[in-house]
């Protein structure tokens, strides 16, 4: 499914970044397992503080399996993502062989960008959410209290914009983003780079 894309850079860059965005419509069609596990490989080669590799995730691709993150995943959420072929909880170790582990939410987010721009890459969409409850999470998928759960992620093919409910249509889009003269500063906080 094409969509318009609003996107600009304001330097030039490869076109994954600009033409990855996160669609809520899945098209309910299975993902081959050799392109499912290409976009978690190359979550794997994602850099890390001491090459700790913090990151893990548990996923379900059977309907049972879905289920279980069904109950977990807020009603906002699950009203489009209950399409989707595979639902991902991405975890973090938060601690190490010597104590706490203070970089492991940060390197469980590098392991989701590679993840997403892979996905893009194989022709999939995905989508990161933060409306799930994990404390339930933790219970119903076993997860150690030494992982912190940081998201859900929906993975699967584009599907029409049409087939979400009327209040996600609107939305079901590429997001621009601030002018990256607002956001890089030189020398001091505020003070403009460009």
């Amino acid at each position: 499914m094409s969509v318009s894309n609003p996107r600009n850079p304001d330097f030039d860059i490869a076109p994954q970044f600009i033409e990855r965005w996160s669609p809520r419509s899945f098209a309910e069609k299975e993902i081959p397992n050799d392109v499912l596990y290409s976009v978690f490989e190359a979550a794997r080669w994602a850099p890390s503080a001491s090459n700790l590799q913090p990151w893990r995730f548990v996923i379900a691709r059977t309907e049972e399996d879905r289920e279980k993150f069904h109950s977990f995943i807020l009603p906002g959420n699950l009203e489009w993502c209950k399409k989707a072929p595979v639902l991902a909880v991405l975890l973090s170790k938060t601690t190490t062989e010597r104590g706490e582990n203070a970089w492991h939410a940060f390197d469980a987010g590098t392991a989701w960008g590679y993840l997403a721009l892979e996905a893009h890459h194989q022709g999939l969409i995905t989508h990161a959410m933060g409306g799930f409850e994990p404390e339930k999470a933790r219970e119903v998928l076993q997860v150690p209290e030494e992982y912190a759960i940081q998201a859900v992620i929906a993975i699967g093919y584009q599907g029409e914009k049409d087939a979400l409910p009327e209040k996600f249509q609107e939305r079901e889009q590429p997001n621009n983003r601030q002018p990256l003269k607002e956001s890089l500063f030189e020398g001091t906080f505020g003070r403009a780079a460009l």
